[in-house]
């Protein structure tokens, strides 16, 4: 049962998610990253400054409004330290 709960989770996540949607670490936040392809079990998100990175639909918090909201604790330490960075090379005295 767990598992079947799992599978449909996965699924209705992936076919929530679409390319172009921005992706969020915490709503209301700035984005992250933007998604570039979205596959069964993944998706690939372009992190600003740092290329592409492979996410898997289990760090998935929220889909809604076309935003991503991942949970940072499910994702690689070097995702997490590339979302840290994501907007280091913006003017901070532009809103």
């Amino acid at each position: 049962m767990i598992v079947s709960q799992i599978s449909e989770r996965a699924v209705m996540v992936e076919e929530s998610i679409k390319e172009g949607f921005d992706v969020f670490v915490h709503d209301g936040d700035k984005a992250v990253g933007a998604v570039r392809r979205v596959s069964p079990h993944d998706f690939i998100v372009y992190v600003e400054n740092a290329g592409d990175f492979v996410v898997p639909l289990s760090a998935v918090k929220e889909v809604q409004a076309e935003k991503v909201v991942l949970d940072c604790a499910k994702l690689e330490l070097r995702l997490r330290r590339a979302i840290g960075h994501a907007h280091d090379g913006e003017d901070p005295n532009i809103p």
